[in-house]
């Protein structure tokens, strides 16, 4: 691969796409922690534990995606011979 498609492919993800992930995975996280919230806060209402046990579920559920997405991009990164930066250090320097 040129030098130049693999600096290309680099910055994109880079300056683009591990931002969105990262971006992404900051929302799961405020949506269990919301749920965890709500959960406790509602703890002898039962649609309000009900909502709460929705959104943690939710949360992991993005978690899970955010996580799967970093590593299917990490795999294509490898499989082009591009060196994958060291999330995030590299991405946010």
């Amino acid at each position: 691969m040129s030098t130049g498609t693999q600096n290309l492919i680099d910055n994109l993800n880079t300056q683009i796409i591990a931002p969105i992930i990262l971006l992404l995975f900051v929302l799961s996280l405020v949506v269990f922690f919301w749920g965890v919230v709500d959960f406790i806060r509602g703890a002898e209402n039962e649609v309000a534990r009900k909502a709460g046990k929705d959104h943690m579920i939710w949360g992991i559920v993005g978690i899970f995606i955010m996580v799967s997405a970093w590593g299917i991009i990490l795999i294509a990164l490898n499989s082009f011979g591009v060196t994958p930066p060291t999330f995030p250090s590299e991405v946010f320097q």
